[in-house]
């Protein structure tokens, strides 16, 4: 059948009951082709369509309706125009480019990122976009849940990794997939966090990484729409990702917990000047790229190019992707890769009100979606505490830094704890912030995970194949005395209190904690720091950690059951952080009461505060000393002492599963003082004391409705 002209609008292919509508910028191109393939290895099209652009073209908008195109159609374009790098133009009419908006991707067995770089023709093996009906699917009511920040505890996992290990228990053709995932939300649930934060799940490039080897984290975009194909479970369709994906939403949503989204809008897998030619290059090398005076792409980004954010053609594609996310996939958050190179302008230049960040920050369709900042970028942009917008909460890499420093037992390191423990006022307190502004985290897929942070001094990425030369050298780890796996008891023995003396800090802190998948049973990487290619048993969840390291496992449980303490946090989303310091009247100490200790040589700090509603106290002490400290204990009042006196909840120097007990089996504490052992931390409360009930997951669950509801 002929095509018919088609509209301009929506971008994509979009079906409907007559055919499907295909529409595209086309930027700078002469002239654009319609590509339909039978099947995903087909190295001719099917049928192919060349647009006429008296009919076909509205401005720099190219369309055309196919009526008997149809759900699960492959399609491509082919983009001809001027071959032009300096002045932004870069055209092959060779090269079969994916569609932009494509909201599914089939990728080839024979899938070459190579021949997308050489000259020729490269349909047989380049990924094709597939027509995709999002209508075709019931969620049964689903809806993202809304979770205040203050009542969150987030878990950074890998789709792939988290189930790939045989060790997982899943049957083989689900393991590494979204089905995979959705077997392990019990875990999850009895885990007790509030939401998973995905690695990329966009679309990606596997090729993208070292010779042998594969990208294994995924950021390496080729598409800002559709969800990754290579995490469907086996022997399934392309389009049934879209499927599977909202399966694995649904399931998540169903069980409380909700789902973020690690997205990368920094950069694409087209890399530099001699990369390859898959999408976004062929259509609009100008528009869509930052470039030097010479036509080189700017790379702020470290994987070879820039997206030119604040383009208006490239924000009305991350807002449109953000809102098919939000729309048709219900996620609940974004976490933003890179996020200041979103601040760049078309010179690299950072803005002071990036049009691009105003435009989500003000979005009314994303105003109930959690917006995570990493906010520094590859080019030197560091903007932690001053990022722009309203709305957006921060990775806090000075929170990493610092605890680690303080763990370790570095000098001159308590005066940094105190912020970062109390919600990091020295970086959020000039504005009108939350406490939960900052996302308290000590690990995270870039760098050691949590094990390997305490028993390796330097990282050890020999794997990756580039000489141990990648990955961060400032790792402010220590191996406790000896490099790598050990069998020595003591040394052993020290790592675990370390370890959990970082996850004490991490949890019990104000803010927004988040955990490492794994880091709860011992996952290590063998000191690799950037396992960004390791697609293995590096990277992969090893699940019999569960049993060999299952006092750590339970600490953690504790940890997060302790943070809900429903009275602490029932109205803390509705203050600020200058507001919860004041109503939780904290008070700073050394071994004191009242004296911290800010000297470059002290080890040591004590924290008092009262929960929110005034019926519980807590005391922290944290001893980074290599010996016991005898910390002063504060007066308790006369109702708290009526009702049993301080009890000890944490104690890292006692092994499990005296390291923590949750009442009514917490210990009491006498006497005016209160031993803490050598590179522990303890947290002592009174008063109205919450039943582990209370702290439960499902208390949780009920804690997160809003006040009126409770």
């Amino acid at each position: 059948m002929r095509p018919l002209p088609g509209r301009p609008f929506p971008l994509g292919a979009t079906p409907g009951p007559y055919g499907t509508d295909f529409a595209i910028w086309g930027g700078q191109a002469d002239g654009l082709d319609l590509l339909l393939y039978d099947a995903v290895d087909d190295d001719r099209p099917a049928r192919t369509f060349t647009l006429d652009p008296r009919l076909h073209r509205t401005g720099r908008y190219w369309h055309v309706h196919v009526p008997d195109a149809r759900h699960g159609q492959l399609y491509g374009w082919r983009a001809r125009g001027p071959h032009d790098p300096a002045r932004g133009a870069r055209f092959d009419a060779d090269k079969l480019l994916l569609d932009p908006y494509a909201r599914c991707v089939a990728m080839p067995t024979g899938y070459s990122r190579a021949a997308a770089a050489l000259p020729g023709r490269n349909d047989g093996v380049a990924c094709k976009a597939v027509v995709a009906d999002p209508a075709r699917y019931d969620w049964e009511g689903d809806a993202p849940l809304g979770r205040p920040f203050a009542q969150t505890v987030i878990y950074e996992l890998h789709v792939g990794g988290f189930t790939r290990h045989p060790s997982s228990g899943v049957a083989p053709d689900k393991r590494g997939s979204y089905a995979g995932l959705v077997e392990k939300i019990p875990y999850l649930v009895e885990l007790g966090i509030t939401a998973v934060e995905l690695l990329p799940v966009f679309a990606f490039d596997p090729h993208d990484a070292p010779p042998g080897l594969v990208n294994h984290w995924g950021y390496a975009p080729i598409s800002f729409f559709a969800p990754h194909g290579g995490y469907a479970a086996r022997g399934m369709p392309p389009v049934a990702a879209l499927d599977e994906f909202r399966d694995m939403v649904k399931a998540l949503h169903r069980a409380g917990i909700e789902v973020i989204l690690d997205v990368v809008y920094n950069h694409t897998a087209e890399g530099g000047d001699d990369g390859p030619t898959i999408s976004w290059r062929g259509l609009d090398d100008g528009a869509y790229y930052l470039h030097d005076a010479q036509g080189r792409y700017a790379d702020y980004s470290g994987c070879g190019n820039t997206l030119n954010a604040n383009h208006a053609v490239v924000r009305r594609m991350i807002r449109d992707s953000l809102h098919w996310w939000v729309q048709v996939m219900h996620v609940d958050g974004f976490r933003f890769d890179l996020a200041s190179i979103l601040s760049r302008d078309a010179a690299g230049r950072p803005l002071p009100d990036p049009p691009v960040l105003a435009d989500i920050d003000t979005d009314p369709v994303l105003a109930g979606t959690k917006l995570i900042a990493e906010a520094w970028d590859a080019g030197g942009l560091y903007q932690v505490g001053r990022f722009a917008g309203e709305r957006w909460k921060e990775w806090n890499g000075c929170f990493r830094d610092d605890v680690r420093a303080f763990v370790r037992g570095d000098a001159g390191m308590v005066r940094r704890l105190a912020d970062r423990v109390l919600g990091s006022p020295d970086l959020y307190g000039e504005r009108p912030r939350e406490p939960a502004q900052s996302i308290n985290f000590v690990t995270c897929h870039d760098g050691f995970t949590l094990a390997d942070l305490v028993s390796h001094d330097r990282k050890h990425n020999e794997a990756n194949l580039e000489g141990n030369r990648d990955g961060s050298d400032h790792n402010l780890s220590w191996n406790c005395g000896i490099e790598g796996p050990t069998d020595d008891a003591g040394v052993n023995a020290l790592r675990e209190r370390q370890a959990r003396n970082l996850l004490a800090i991490t949890l019990l802190s104000l803010g927004t904690p988040m955990l490492l998948m794994g880091d709860e049973i011992g996952r290590t990487q063998l000191g690799n720091n950037n396992a960004y290619c390791q697609d293995n048993e590096i990277s992969w969840l090893d699940w019999r950690g569960v049993e060999r390291h299952a006092g750590l496992l339970r600490f953690v449980r504790g940890l997060i059951r302790i943070r809900f303490v429903r009275e602490s946090v029932r109205f803390e989303h509705q203050l600020t952080l200058a507001e919860v310091m004041s109503h939780a009247h904290v008070q700073l100490h050394g071994v004191q009461l009242d004296r911290p200790d800010h000297s470059h040589e002290s080890h040591s700090l004590a924290i008092t505060a009262s929960s929110l509603s005034g019926s519980l106290l807590m005391h922290f002490a944290l001893n980074a000393w290599w010996h016991p400290l005898d910390f002063d204990l504060p007066a308790l009042p006369a109702w708290a002492t009526g009702q049993g006196g301080w009890r000890r909840v944490i104690d890292t120097s006692r092994p499990s599963p005296g390291d923590l007990c949750l009442p009514p089996g917490a210990e009491s504490v006498t006497g005016s003082t209160h031993r803490v052992g050598p590179r522990s931390v303890v947290m002592l409360i009174a008063g109205a004391l919450p039943t582990d009930a209370d702290t439960a997951p499902a208390a949780r669950a009920a804690a997160a409705r809003p006040p009126d509801a409770a």
